[in-house]
């Protein structure tokens, strides 16, 4: 997420909300500390964004799965 300074937030503004609606949002902040978070109304709050292994438990991946196909990848190389 960007980190935005408080006099830059005023002279972008409007740039920053257009941007924060489409998905993107911003930190102002004040001498390098942050401030505030902007994002758009409709984005889902913070402990219910979707995280990296919602999945857990789901399906395994194979042991050899890094050598999945490796006499195919050899051939198309020439080896």
């Amino acid at each position: 997420m960007e980190s935005v300074n408080i006099h830059e937030a005023k002279t972008r503004l409007s740039q920053l909300v257009a941007r924060a609606a489409e998905g993107e949002g911003f930190i102002i902040a004040k001498a390098g500390k942050p401030m505030a978070r902007v994002m758009a109304i409709d984005s889902p709050a913070l402990g219910q964004q979707k995280r990296l292994g919602f999945l857990v438990g789901q399906f395994s991946v194979p042991s050899d799965f890094d050598r999945m196909g490796q006499d195919e990848v050899a051939d198309m190389f020439g080896g």
